[in-house]
Formats: C-alpha cells, structure tokens, sequence
C-alpha cells in the first residue's frame, strides 16, 4: 500500500479535495432532481393519468448510457463538471419522483380531510401534512439516489479528469499503479455507507413516531411466561 494516498499531480488536486469534488459532483446533482422531483410528484398525484407517461420518460432517460450523455452535452457545457452533473440529476429523477409519489399517496384519506377541514390550502396541505409523512418513503428514495450518484460520478473520468475518485482509475493503468484503483473503490464505497448512514440519522430525526426495532429489556424478558407456561395456563 505505499503511495496509496500518493495522488499524482496530472489530477491538480489532492486526497481530501478529490472526496470534495466527489461529494460535489454526486450530492447537487440529486439535490437537483430533489427539487424537480417534489412539484413533478405532487402534479403526479393530482392528475393520475400524469404518473404513467413521466414515470415512462424518467426510465427512458436513465436507460441511456451516461457516456452517450456526456457526447450529447460536451458540445454546449464542454468538459466540466456540469456535463457530469445534468445527467446524474435527470438519473435520479426515475427514483425520486416514485418515491414521492407512493409517499404522498400513503397519507390517509381522514388526515386530508381533516387539514381541509382545518382550512389548509393545497399548497399548505402538501408542505404541511403529506410531505411529513411521506419522509420515510421520500428518504428511502435518496438513500437509492444518493448510493447510485456516488458510483456514477466516476464515469466522468472518461471526459478530461472529470470523474473525482473515479480520475484514481485511470491514473492506475496510466502509472501502472494498482494501488490508485483500490483507493478509488474503497474510498468510493465508504462514502456512499457514510451517506446513507447519515440520510438514515436524517430519518430517525424526522420521523421519530416511527418504531425503531427497540430491542426487549431483560426484566420484560423474565416477566414475560414462556410459550409452554402460557399454555399451560
């Protein structure tokens, strides 16, 4: 492992802003779709006959090739950070915008009734009452979002050392140095466990009604008659 954290200069950067980037280059991207997903979801609930032809469109989307993407855009954005953002941003759609929606759509029909009933708006209504509810699924859906944008960024070492870490993999066969492609994956897969540990924290955070597999204490445990004493009784 010599030279594992030994990044060679063609990448101008170092360890730690490499992750930096990386976190950039993967985090504003599903941000991004976070944003557009929230108002396309909503539309989608509101119109059902929405929600087939956008769900279409968002699967058709990340069916392309994130390199046939990049071929499309570099003409009008160059190879910049950006070109490797749009297309983790529209990716992230087909994930979010379901996730809302199952979400939103799980909120009782008494509680609308009852927000109505308590002169919230529509607008009001979503912000207010369905979007909290709708966090564990809406969170659920990032945890996805995020976990694939990360891996994807490094595809952006294709286009001229856009890929963060993934610049790691290239260098390795240029210098014929294996050690910069293990430091890519690992250093790729512990960010991507650190994000979802911390959307899962976020979770517990906003949601904290919902049950968290709180384990038996042990004098409930002896308090508790066995099976067969039960029965016997």
């Amino acid at each position: 492992m010599n030279g594992f954290f030994d990044i060679p200069s063609d990448l101008d950067n170092t360890y730690f802003g490499l992750i930096g980037l990386h976190l950039r280059e993967a985090l504003l991207p599903v941000l991004a779709g976070l944003l557009a997903a929230l108002p396309l979801a909503q539309l989608c609930v509101r119109f059902r006959w929405l929600y087939p032809p956008v769900l279409g469109v968002t699967t058709v989307f990340y069916a392309i090739p994130s390199l046939a993407v990049f071929v499309v855009l570099i003409d009008y954005t160059g190879q910049t950070e950006l070109t490797v953002m749009i297309p983790l941003a529209v990716y992230s759609l087909v994930v979010l915008v379901p996730a809302i929606v199952d979400g939103v759509r799980s909120v009782p029909e008494e509680t609308l009734a009852a927000s109505t009933a308590m002169g919230f708006g529509p607008v009001r209504r979503y912000l207010q009452v369905q979007l909290p509810i709708a966090v564990p699924a809406i969170l659920a859906g990032l945890r996805v979002a995020v976990a694939s944008s990360i891996s994807l960024v490094s595809v952006g070492a294709l286009i001229g050392n856009q890929g963060a870490l993934g610049n790691l993999l290239a260098d390795a066969q240029k210098y014929g140095r294996p050690e910069l492609a293990v430091n890519s994956v690992l250093t790729t897969a512990v960010l991507a466990i650190l994000c979802d540990a911390v959307l899962v924290l976020v979770r517990n955070l906003l949601t904290p009604w919902m049950p968290r597999g709180r384990r038996q204490r042990p004098k409930e445990a002896a308090a508790r008659p066995e099976p067969r004493e039960a029965a016997a009784k």
